[in-house]
């Protein structure tokens, strides 16, 4: 089966090499997106599924525009059986989607119809899912809207972050992604409609998205800090200076007491730092101070000022 894989980031490149390593296909092109300038330095920086591409000789394309004359001239003389489509991050078009006598089959992390979109990891924590997983889809024209053809649920547990959850459906993807190669080859691939009723839309997360609200319930905010590990992380202001909230635990769910949400209710030097909630109490253990490295909230405790009564998220 000759195979053009679209890719882009960290997510795509397990995919790409089950694809690589398979008797049933031959990738016959890679296309991803141009190299970007990224860090401090602003170094032009190749996507992850090119340096992968490039180990296994496979000739790469990266249009500004997938859908340019350009870019429908090098699918055709590629000449696909399939496309197959793993975090790309362009809109293809009825032109390349119609391109491949097989169509085009897309990997996206999430259980569809739920959390359609460019974030559904970060959507799927920050809403306190204790279930996620991948789906094999033939795509359409839609927004991941096309026919279901195989789903795995992937447990989530109150230790993942985006991170971690990042590597297990990467995995994940990647093998159901082969098992679905094979019945499609076999004449064997389901087609399921999707339920639009059921759809729900996991819009792209933004640096803004992280500051906590400490109105919200304890579980809340922990589900949003877990929800923005790595990126963009979740962050909260101290005297005005910003402090980024990498791990915490929900202290106790109901407790009360006569300080108002983002009040420091107590200081542990074992534990961390204990935050009233609009409902409940947070404990931060892990955070960054403006312009230093990430540390326990222990060790910051013992560098900074920090006592019971202070109010967080003031700026």
């Amino acid at each position: 089966m000759r195979i053009v894989f679209m890719g882009t980031p960290d997510f795509a490149v397990p995919s790409l090499e089950k694809l690589c390593e398979a008797d049933l296909t031959d990738v016959v092109g890679v296309i991803t997106q141009p190299d970007r300038k990224r860090g401090r330095g602003q170094n032009l920086q190749a996507p992850p599924v090119k340096e992968v591409a490039l180990d296994y000789d496979i000739e790469v394309y990266q249009p500004q525009k997938v859908t340019s004359e350009e870019g429908l001239d090098k699918l055709e003389e590629w000449a696909p059986d399939l496309i197959v489509v793993v975090a790309y991050g362009q809109i293809l078009g009825k032109e390349v989607l119609d391109l491949p006598d097989l169509g085009c089959v897309n990997v996206h992390a999430s259980l569809l119809p739920k959390y359609r979109g460019a974030a559904p990891l970060h959507r799927a924590l920050i809403e306190g899912e204790d279930v996620t997983g991948v789906t094999t889809m033939q795509m359409d024209e839609g927004m991941d809207t096309g026919d279901i053809i195989l789903q795995e649920e992937v447990e989530i547990i109150p230790q993942d972050t985006v991170g971690s959850l990042h590597d297990k459906l990467a995995t994940t993807g990647a093998n159901l992604l082969l098992e679905t190669l094979e019945q499609i080859e076999a004449g064997t691939a389901p087609r399921i409609p999707q339920n639009s009723d059921q759809a729900t839309y996991a819009a792209k997360v933004s640096k803004e998205d992280g500051e906590v609200d400490w109105e919200q319930s304890a579980r809340d905010i922990w589900n949003l800090v877990r929800g923005m590990n790595p990126w963009p992380g979740a962050y909260t202001y101290k005297d005005e200076e910003l402090l980024k909230l990498w791990d915490s635990e929900i202290y106790d769910e109901t407790a009360s007491s006569d300080f108002t949400p983002g009040t420091v209710v107590k200081t542990d030097d074992e534990q961390g730092i204990i935050v009233q909630t609009g409902e409940g109490q947070l404990l931060i253990t892990q955070l960054q101070p403006a312009n230093k490295s990430r540390m326990s909230a222990t060790d910051y405790l013992l560098g900074y000022e920090l006592e019971a009564g202070v109010k967080l998220g003031e700026k």
